[in-house]
């Protein structure tokens, strides 16, 4: 196994370095993050940087990089207080990819690429028709970083969209069921299948297989 170290990792050309690095944590959380400012252009960008916070009150975050070209994203957050995620499935795997792209503040990427806005009364941020599953969400507190510009955005859950047969009866989410997609790296996607589930692991006692009836709640 080779060793590399921090100044090799540093002497790496920049698009390698970026490559792998992005890619060597393992595959992602993908949403599509939906917002629209207050002259009610929308926006819809790729993220794969989403991570749990809480269950209790729900809180979702995710990180926001110094060099992307979503800054769009941020703005109408900080502007509008409300934005959305919404998983990626297969079938719209290609036209996700492509809101990285940099349209115009004047572009809309649900017009461009291929999506289609929907609405809950009385919250100003889009939807994503074609997801299966969507979240609502308020913004909570945002945390800049020095360390590298880097900035991390928590916001509360206030509207969950979801099929209701990919919620198992014990309230998990059925993600392989849903068709969601992951990611590692920059630009490649993976289906998943799932292994299994396990028991709470406990000291000195082995996991179990569960058997979740996949019933609805």
């Amino acid at each position: 196994m080779k060793q590399i170290t921090l100044a090799e990792i540093m002497k790496m050309e920049r698009f390698y370095r970026s490559n792998f690095m992005n890619s060597i944590s393992g595959f992602k959380s993908l949403q599509l993050v939906g917002t629209q400012n207050k002259d009610a252009v929308t926006n819809l960008a790729i993220f794969n940087s989403i991570f749990h916070v809480g269950a209790s009150p729900p809180y979702i975050g995710f990180v926001v990089r110094p060099d992307s070209n979503q800054h769009e994203t941020m703005s109408n957050i900080l502007e509008t207080k409300h934005y959305t995620l919404n998983n990626v499935i297969e079938s719209y795997f290609i036209a996700a990819h492509q809101t990285s792209a940099r349209y115009l503040e004047s572009q809309s990427e649900f017009r461009e690429c291929g999506f289609t806005e929907e609405y809950i009364k009385d919250f100003n941020a889009p939807f994503v028709k074609e997801a299966n599953i969507k979240i609502g969400l308020e913004f909570n507190e945002f945390l800049p970083f020095l360390l590298n510009r880097t900035k991390i955005v928590i916001g509360e859950v206030k509207f969950i969209l979801i099929d209701e047969d990919l919620v198992n009866v014990d309230g998990f989410v059925d993600l392989a069921k849903a068709g969601s997609v992951t990611s590692a790296g920059l630009d490649a996607y993976y289906t998943t299948n799932e292994l299994g589930r396990l028991s709470y692991a406990k000291p000195e006692k082995q996991p179990e297989f569960l058997n979740v009836i996949k019933e609805q709640k």
